[in-house]
């Protein structure tokens, strides 16, 4: 059996996708395919530098040293093809700390920060939690796909926006940018000296036909004018252990933001987290291919099956993520009506698109990174719903 085949009981464990079901849906009998952490095992590389870490027993101040950080640098440069100097990085607890640590380094109380909508939830507070005003570049959808209105980005981008806040590859839609899309946002930001802070968390989650490009490794101008905020956490399945890291080529900006991490507090990582992040970048690969596999099945099986037996849904092709975005507007009903039918009748716990922007409202998100029979009883549960819906 593979080990993205094996089922695991994760109630009872601190979970939040599997613990806090009550809480967030108000009933526990449902099948959690929400929040963004995976159910697999990390690889099994990783658990066994914990385990080897754990039997020391001794949890003292930990350093990063060069071992961990060669681990990223050659991840980097294998992996995506993106070469960068050991100098360059910066580490904290997460991706959202980063932001809001870039936000408040790099611009001021009611400056203008542009994020492209619908768009993960949190970027949305990053802006609006430090008094700036956030502006939207709205995504264009048209025949179950999503693209860039660089008329209006260019717009946006000329009334004073100071920093973009870029999610490549994007969640929730699943858009992986292409480099022709990249090169023409990183030229408008310099045009308009406009600051480029990418959260590239799902970098390394790329379907096959497809190919992650960090816009800092355009070109050396693109580089100076970004910052880039990644993880091993929604690679590998270790959100839990808090560990990321930020690429700033530019010194005076790298030296910035490092202040206001400091002043946080935020100089060091947990001692797991900082094991995790080299077992995990020096001998992840194999794993990580034998899970993009699995999450492309997941994915085929989604599409088709919704495809022939409920034509109200219509599932956008995702070419990154190991998220789901379903267009769910077949269902005549409005977010709460949605939300509440996927709850109540379907029994399965989804994110609703209304907690991306309004640009969501007939949208719902579903997590792909679990075992196929888990994908099979989620999928068998709303085609059942949507059928006895029909028949009303």
């Amino acid at each position: 059996m593979s080990i993205f085949s094996e089922l695991h009981d994760r109630k009872n464990t601190r979970s939040v996708k599997w613990d806090m079901l009550e809480p967030v849906f108000q009933t526990s009998d449902i099948l959690p395919m929400w929040v963004a952490d995976m159910d697999f095992k990390a690889p099994e590389a990783v658990n066994n530098a914990l385990i080897k870490r754990a039997e020391h027993g001794i949890y003292g101040y930990t350093i990063i040293d060069d071992d961990v950080e060669s681990a990223i640098i050659n991840w980097l440069k294998h992996r995506h093809q993106w070469e960068i100097d050991q100098k360059w990085l910066t580490f904290s607890p997460g991706v959202v700390t980063s932001l809001h640590m870039a936000i408040q380094a790099f611009t001021e109380p009611n400056d203008k920060v542009l994020v492209q909508t619908p768009v993960y939830g949190p970027f949305y507070k990053v802006t609006e939690s430090h008094e700036r005003e956030l502006v939207k570049n709205k995504l264009i959808y048209k025949d179950g796909y999503y693209s860039i209105d660089f008329q209006d980005f260019e717009k946006k981008l000329k009334s004073g926006v100071k920093a973009f806040i870029l999610c490549s590859p994007h969640n929730p839609v699943g858009r992986v940018w292409k480099k022709e899309e990249l090169e023409e946002m990183a030229r408008l930001c310099l045009k308009y000296d406009v600051l480029i802070i990418s959260d590239e968390i799902h970098a390394d989650l790329v379907l096959p036909g497809n190919k992650h490009i960090p816009i800092a490794s355009l070109s050396e101008e693109i580089a100076e004018n970004t910052i880039t905020m990644m993880a091993p956490s929604k690679t590998f399945n270790l959100a839990g252990l808090q560990a990321s890291f930020i690429v700033t080529k530019n010194k005076d900006l790298r030296l910035k933001l490092n202040e206001h991490l400091g002043k946080q507090g935020f100089h060091m990582l947990n001692t797991m987290g900082n094991a995790a992040i080299e077992a995990a970048y020096k001998h992840g690969g194999d794993w990580l291919d034998e899970l993009l596999s699995v999450i492309n099945d997941n994915k085929n099986y989604v599409i088709d099956t919704f495809a022939k037996n409920t034509p109200e849904l219509k599932v956008v092709n995702p070419e990154g993520t190991y998220l789901l975005w379903i267009d769910c507007s077949g269902l005549n009903m409005d977010n709460k009506e949605l939300k509440k039918f996927m709850i109540e009748k379907a029994k399965v716990g989804l994110n609703a698109g209304i907690e991306y922007g309004e640009e969501g409202d007939q949208f719902m998100r579903m997590n792909l990174g679990c075992p196929k029979a888990m994908v099979e009883e989620g999928v068998k549960r709303i085609i059942g719903a949507v059928a006895v819906a029909r028949e009303k």
